[in-house]
């Protein structure tokens, strides 16, 4: 046997000690609290409006389209795919059709009662809950009241008690600003770890504007971003581990400024941010029409390089973010990220991707069937349909009898007043036609009975009356401000031109009646879609009269309108409170009911006050809407029905050479 060498001796003894050693002193595994991954699935819905059932009470039958009892179907499926998830609601959540209308104004919701919207989302264990902005609609009773029935925690940092004195630096929240969940997790590994998940919430600081009267004197609203700033370092401080920013609040401009409605882009920017669940724009994120956005990825769903969802509108979507989580040396990092919406339904195929969840359905039964009930109930009699089909392109019959009843209410008020005698005007926007919420969200009553539903159909907000004293010149300006709603036409060009800017919202378009006038679509429009002026020496607004004589830009007008626009809501020019003259705590659509229930029987067609001043030629403009249309389309010398479109809408064509009726 060949003698070991000196070398391979030591060798020999030196691997011996060592396992000895190992043997007697086993060697510390590499510890889940040092290094680990792990794989977290954030769910989000947003936007709910009471949509619980999926039950559209305006055309009193059930739907695939909506209602959180079918995205709950969808939530059980994607907790039991993920070892690891968090559940979270971003607003909006109890006012928005006449369930909550019912539980808000009609059976008011008592002290100890449980809010129906809670009755359901208490069974699918939420780990949080964000404020919008509509939870304020009904005052902050009802608000408090609502909330006390939620057995998972709420958060909102940017609004604060007012100390009524005004002061801006007021630091008391209203709301818990912020939480640090505390769980416990599975890692990669199959190891348990902890992880401290930061959930902070926001609201656009506008509530101040659009619910004045709810809020003035209770609440302050501070600018978001800037909260962020405030917020997440004490965040990271107390032990965050990641941050989950959640604001009511749109992606909104690339610029940066103070108390923008939509910031969740700028919030994106905010340092120690590791994902956003937003809402409130109706949208789906990520998806198509972000495109040319610096640093937003529609496709990856991403804003400045975080991961970002928005999931709709109504439960049509549930908003999910799979992060994959890597902690070295202690510290939690997001390694990578997957977004995507679910869907509940496939508009394309017209086909349910979700049963209903029954349990959700059942624990709201009763408070279902006394909604049902209500709307239901008779107010009066029409002698012609009323819909919003064509109420972006000509004088429209949905808002017509919005407008007759509000003018109705105020000359009533006002008899024997200071301001009886002055004329009054009535403002009115479409708010259900079609665009990002779906070819079917238009209104469409029959020739007959009146409902509570259909009112409610025609007025879907819970606005209250409010009217202002303006100029000649204001009116003048407020109808620019809405004539933004439309596309800038070149009349030398023959190929196809779409007349309406999709991306101007549809509330913000007021058509004022009790005047006469024409808009020019081939200028430019004088306002951009934030309300700035954009081009000083365009004016679409043309022929501007009143009783047949053209408007003197120092004569007065009452106009008649919501608090939301009396109050600066959709930055109008002249508006911004301070004109007020009546500040009426009944409802527009209340005021629309009383208005039917005053008449009996009511004529609403459209008196065609406004039209598009007529182009000649070979112009060929066309627009969207529900292909439902089409018969009333058939029966009128400017419009002509092109084609249905994959997305449910249909295509029609418009003739501004030719009167819109015969």
């Amino acid at each position: 046997m060949k003698k070991p060498s000196r070398k391979s001796l030591a060798s020999f003894l030196l691997s011996t000690t060592l396992v000895v050693s190992a043997l007697a002193f086993p060697l510390t595994p590499v510890s889940a609290e040092t290094s680990s991954t792990l794989k977290l699935r954030l769910l989000q819905t947003t936007d709910i409006h009471t949509n619980i059932v999926n039950y559209d009470y305006y055309q009193d039958k059930a739907t695939d389209e909506f209602g959180l009892a079918k995205t709950a179907t969808l939530i059980k499926k994607a907790r039991e795919e993920a070892k690891n998830s968090v559940l979270i609601d971003n607003g909006d959540l109890i006012q928005g059709n006449p369930l909550g209308d019912y539980v808000a104004k009609i059976d008011p919701l008592k002290d100890g009662e449980v809010h129906p919207v809670y009755k359901a989302m208490n069974l699918l264990g939420y780990d949080a809950g964000n404020i919008g902005n509509h939870e304020f609609n009904f005052g902050l009773e009802h608000l408090e009241r609502s909330l006390a029935g939620a057995e998972f925690p709420y958060v909102n940092s940017n609004v604060y008690i007012d100390d009524k004195d005004g002061n801006p630096d007021n630091d008391k929240n209203k709301y818990t600003p912020y939480l640090i969940l505390d769980r416990t997790f599975k890692d990669e590994s199959g190891k348990d770890v902890q992880l401290k998940v930061g959930v902070i919430g926001f609201v656009p600081p506008k509530i101040m504007q659009w619910d004045k009267a709810n809020l003035e004197g209770h609440v302050i609203a501070k600018d978001m971003v800037e909260t962020a700033k405030k917020f997440v370092p004490e965040m990271k401080e107390k032990g965050a581990d990641i941050i989950i920013a959640v604001p009511h609040s749109g992606i909104g401009p690339v610029e940066s400024g103070l108390d923008n409605e939509n910031a969740t882009y700028q919030l994106s920017k905010v340092e120690g941010i590791d994902a956003l669940l937003f809402g409130h724009s109706h949208s789906v994120f990520p998806g198509p029409g972000y495109e040319g956005i610096e640093g937003v990825d529609g496709e990856k769903g991403t804003i400045n390089g975080k991961p970002a969802v928005m999931p709709g509108y109504w439960g049509n979507h549930l908003g999910v973010i799979d992060l994959t989580l890597k902690q070295e040396n202690g510290k939690w990092t997001v390694a990578e990220s997957a977004t995507s919406n679910l869907p509940i339904y496939d508009k394309a195929n017209k086909a349910s991707l979700a049963d209903a969840d029954q349990s959700l359905v059942d624990a709201v039964k009763e408070d279902h069937d006394h909604t049902v009930e209500w709307v239901r109930s008779a107010v009066g009699t029409t002698t012609s349909p009323i819909y919003s089909f064509f109420a972006l392109v000509q004088d429209d019959p949905s808002i017509q009898i919005v407008t007759n009843a509000q003018k109705w209410y105020v000359e009533n008020n006002i008899k024997g007043t200071e301001y009886d005698g002055i004329p009054v005007l009535s403002a009115g926007a479409p708010f259900k036609a079609g665009g990002r919420n779906g070819s079917s969200y238009y209104t469409n009553i029959p020739a007959g009975t009146i409902a509570i539903k259909n009112v409610s159909d025609l007025y879907i907000y819970p606005n209250t009356v409010n009217a202002v004293l303006v100029k000649g010149s204001d009116v003048k300006e407020w109808l620019e401000r809405s004539a933004g709603q439309f596309n800038q036409i070149d009349a030398s060009k023959t190929e196809e031109q779409p007349l309406i800017n999709e991306a101007f919202p549809t509330y913000n378009y007021d058509v004022i009646d009790g005047v006469t006038y024409q808009i020019d679509v081939t200028q430019p429009s004088r306002y951009a879609i934030d309300g700035k002026l954009a081009n000083a020496d365009s004016h679409r607004i043309q022929n501007l009269s009143f009783n047949g004589k053209p408007i003197n830009p120092e004569d007065k007008f009452i106009v008649v309108t919501n608090n939301y626009r009396a109050s600066g809501g959709g930055s109008f020019p002249g508006l911004d409170g301070s004109n007020i003259i009546i500040n009426s705590p009944d409802e527009n659509r209340q005021v629309v009911i009383n208005y039917i229930l005053s008449e009996k029987t009511i004529n609403p067609a459209a008196d065609e006050n406004w039209s598009f001043a007529p182009i000649t030629g070979n112009v060929n403009l066309t627009f969207t809407t529900s292909p439902d249309a089409k018969p009333f389309a058939d029966k009128m010398p400017n419009l002509k029905f092109i084609a249905a479109q994959e997305d449910g809408f249909a295509k029609y064509s418009i003739d501004l050479s030719k009167p819109a009726s015969k």
